[in-house]
């Protein structure tokens, strides 16, 4: 019989570190879609604040800390990533297990602007995409969530199927900027 093993996502794949730039793995302990019933946006918000001490997020925002955050997904709807959604959400929102489907890694450091300004065609400048601010875009070819988490560190998201690629082309964009001896902030 065939003995199957869990694997994360970038598993043998991260972490690595090129220059002032490091790609981690992030492993939150539940991924879930919430997407409120029609008319029930701000009811939602108010019982995931209650159940978890964060709304539900403007669009192209994410609330809360590395422990419990909600990114905007779109139109009415925001991934929990962190803690088991409290059941009591289903009242207002579609609650969908996400867990398995996605890879997440954290992208940190001095030049990690300059390695997505490679990738992304939006514009994460601190200066327009501050702290919180999340975006549904493309990197390279692959369907993304990016959200800044911190001054300069980047929370991003593709589906699970994606990961290795993801990893790859993060990682050529740090060999491009690291050899180039370039960065905005220096």
């Amino acid at each position: 019989m065939v003995e199957l093993l869990a694997n994360t996502p970038c598993e043998g794949l991260l972490p690595i570190t090129v220059g002032d730039v490091s790609l981690a793995e992030d492993l939150p302990m539940c991924l879930t879609i919430l997407t409120a019933r029609k008319g029930r946006l701000e009811s939602c918000s108010d019982l995931l604040k209650s159940a978890h001490g964060i709304v539900m997020p403007k669009p192209n925002r994410a609330t809360g800390t590395a422990a419990a955050r909600a990114i905007w997904f779109g139109p009415d709807q925001a991934m929990l990533s962190g803690p088991a959604p409290n059941w009591s959400l289903q009242n207002e929102a579609t609650v969908v297990d996400q867990s398995d489907a996605w890879a997440v890694v954290t992208l940190e450091g001095v030049s990690a602007e300059d390695v997505l300004a490679r990738l992304v065609a939006v514009d994460l400048r601190a200066t327009t995409f501050k702290r919180g601010h999340s975006a549904r875009t493309v990197l390279g070819h692959m369907a993304i969530s990016i959200t800044r988490v911190g001054e300069q560190a980047f929370q991003i998201m593709t589906l699970r199927s994606m990961a290795k690629t993801l990893v790859h082309d993060l990682q050529r964009a740090m060999e491009s900027v690291a050899a180039r001896g370039y960065s905005r902030r220096v």
